[in-house]
């Protein structure tokens, strides 16, 4: 290959253009269909040259270049963008018997007793709206609401099975706006969160909220590093594309470039399409990519139109989600941990198993009462599953499997970590160390002082503060401050760069402010809510520690629990000194007190719906501290819902009341500038 740089426009036109369309073709060859015809580093040397050429000539860079697809310079934020056609989510089935409901709902809608279905896999993921206009990539928003999105075009291009050009075979329809699911395949998932456990960083919970946080990077370098895929499914407003049947505007949308999930099936009755259904609920396992059910679709799209839709969802389309996947396993021995608050957590020891998408070692038994209750021992065959499909629980025992080799567990009597006494408060269900030097405590309390909702400090995860402790170079959490690059490089898992980046984001984190600081401090009962509730009231810590029991109560949302705990622990003179302590080195601690004007969203109620950027955690607080309320169902007293993507019937009820609706950025100006 000539390496030189053509000489002219021209030439660099014309050789652009050619790498352009050989790149687009060998793109779609190895990420679409698998089946690559030249090697890694014959399709780096063809990019590496396109992007020399572009560096030379600026003017020839376009959005659909392959070179684009690394991602750019960090964006402010996402722009709201109106999709052309509404993107109304789906009613859910969860068994045969409302399937064949639903079967039967079509066809008295259509008046006809031969209807023909296509199933496809509901990939569990992030939806996503597609604009290409004469065959180009012009758009690709989030669903948002269902008609407005956020616009995150920068990082749909980083997705390399998406075309950023259309195959040019046939005709090319001027328009077409397409639907499909972002998602993150589980190969990836488990790389992602490797790399985050290496550094000492929280674990991604499943590769759903992967996905929908790797398109929702601000900087879109970020999102090219995660091995992003799609599938597409569907059809908003298109031209041309001149087809009858939903199976066939599949393999249109295939024919065009698009990659379309293999498994969808067209059946011509409902019963061969629910057995289709239920093959998948044991199969689902063997896939790449997580389903968390099957998508039923009236397959004439003319039915389609003339059954439409409600308010809500398509009358020609269900969703059958699957039950909770479970799975048996052994129960090969029974460990308690030591929590920050002291409590002793008993946890499973399992045999390893497979269970939605990851492999499953342990699980919480949660407390000795909890063990009792389902006579739980060391030995027994169990059936576990994932409560809300992230966290690992053991729901039952499988009785007649015990052969009598089985062993009862019995709470230790003393800490696993400071063998000092355990004790069992009465009317509580946890057994907890109560000793105050306890390394767990003292270990525990400093993950939690570093966490997301508290301080923030990036960087600084738990195998990083076990290093810390276990070099001896903090005692507590002020102690951190007085870190300095040089022995912190010293440390396992640290190198330079590293140990200055971490000091420079401790530095930083001294301006979090008191809400964050108190709930950084582990105080009993206070969460992140009542920490931004105290901290905006107060303004001061030495003001809230001179607080009693009467005056916290008198607090809107501060209940006697938490009255009680707060005055308790500023009570104890080690608290106090530990306070004078983080104040030496530089930790604020004090914030803004509520004024008249930032109490004006007093009494205002909020109900959040769908995947936000920030922590829901953080989002309550916000509300609490400028005087609303946070509720879990919209109802005609609801003044506000805040909606993230992925919003589903707590948005839909919100539009039949006439309630406001508030994308997060609307919201972030609501609490910052309250209502005059």
């Amino acid at each position: 290959m000539n390496t030189a740089i053509p000489a002219s426009l021209t030439a660099a036109a014309q050789e652009v253009e050619e790498l352009k369309k050989i790149l687009h073709y060998h793109s779609h060859r190895y990420y679409v269909l698998d089946n690559p015809e030249i090697s890694d580093t014959e399709f780096d040397k063809l990019l590496r040259r396109l992007i020399d050429i572009e560096a030379a000539y600026p003017s020839l860079i376009t959005p659909d270049s392959p070179s684009q697809r690394v991602g750019g310079a960090p964006a402010d934020g996402f722009e709201r963008v109106a999709h052309l056609t509404s993107m109304l989510s789906l009613g859910n089935a969860f068994s045969a018997a409302e399937l064949r409901s639903f079967d039967a709902r079509v066809k008295s809608g259509l008046d006809s007793e031969a209807v023909e279905y296509v199933v496809e896999l509901k990939i569990d993921g992030l939806a996503m709206n597609l604009v290409y206009e004469n065959g180009r990539l012009k758009r690709g928003a989030t669903r948002g609401d269902g008609t407005y999105g956020e616009d995150v075009t920068t990082n749909i291009r980083t997705i390399r099975s998406l075309p950023l050009v259309l195959n040019a075979a046939g005709s090319m329809p001027p328009l077409l706006e397409v639907r499909g699911e972002v998602y993150l395949p589980r190969k990836e998932f488990d790389r992602l969160n490797k790399l985050r456990e290496d550094a000492g960083e929280p674990l991604m919970a499943n590769p759903r909220n992967a996905a929908a946080g790797s398109i929702r990077q601000l900087d879109s370098k970020i999102t090219a590093e995660r091995a992003l895929d799609i599938f597409l499914y569907g059809l908003g407003t298109e031209e041309g594309l001149g087809v009858a049947t939903h199976s066939a505007m599949l393999e249109k949308l295939q024919s065009l470039g698009f990659k379309i999930n293999p498994y969808y099936r067209v059946f011509a009755n409902i019963e061969a399409a629910i057995e289709y259904c239920e093959s998948w609920a044991e199969k689902r396992v063997d896939l790449p990519y997580d389903i968390d059910g099957v998508v039923f679709k009236v397959n004439s799209l003319a039915s389609q139109h003339a059954l439409g839709s409600t308010a809500k969802d398509p009358r020609w389309a269900i969703a059958y989600k699957f039950p909770a996947e479970q799975a048996a396993t052994v129960i090969e021995d029974i460990v308690v941990r030591v929590g920050r608050t002291g409590a002793l957590t008993p946890t499973a020891e399992l045999r390893p198993v497979r269970l939605a998408g990851t492999t499953v070692s342990r699980a919480t038994l949660h407390n000795a009462d909890y063990i009792a209750e389902k006579d739980i021992r060391i030995g027994d065959t169990v059936i576990v599953h994932k409560a809300g499909e992230i966290i690992p629980e053991v729901v039952a025992v499988v009785t007649n499997r015990r052969t009598g080799s089985e062993r009862m567990f019995v709470m230790p009597s003393v800490c696993p970590e400071c063998c000092k006494p355990i004790v069992r408060e009465s009317g509580e269900v946890a057994h907890k160390c109560v000793n105050p030097y306890c390394p767990a405590l003292l270990r525990e309390g400093l993950i939690h002082f570093v966490s997301r909702n508290a301080m923030n400090i990036d960087g600084l995860g738990p195998a990083v503060i076990v290093s810390l402790l276990d070099a001896g170079l903090i005692k507590d959490a002020a102690d951190l401050y007085s870190l300095q690059p040089g022995p912190l490089a010293a440390v396992e898992r640290m190198g330079g760069k590293s140990a200055a980046n971490l000091v420079e984001a401790i530095a930083a984190s001294k301006q979090a402010g008191l809400g964050r600081a108190l709930f950084g401090l582990g105080i009993r009962y206070v969460g992140a809510k009542a920490s931004a509730i105290l901290a905006r009231h107060y303004g001061d810590i030495d003001i809230l520690a001179a607080a009693g029991v009467e005056e916290l109560i008198a607090i809107d949302e501060i209940g006697p629990k938490i009255a009680e705990s707060v005055v308790s622990y500023f009570a104890n003179a080690a608290n106090l000194a530990y306070i004078e302590k983080l104040k030496a080195v530089g930790v604020k601690l004090t914030e803004e007190r509520q004024t008249a004007a930032s109490q004006e969203l007093a009494g205002k109620t909020f109900v959040l719906t769908g995947t936000l950027s920030m922590a829901r955690k953080e989002a309550e607080a916000l509300i609490a501290a400028c005087g609303g309320k946070v509720s879990s169902a919209v109802s005609k007293k609801t003044s506000y819902v805040l909606a993230g993507a992925e919003a589903g019937s707590k948005l839909d009820k919100a539009n039949e009341l006439g309630i406001p609706v508030l994308t997060e950025e609307e919201f972030l100006v609501l609490v910052q500038k309250p209502e005059a």
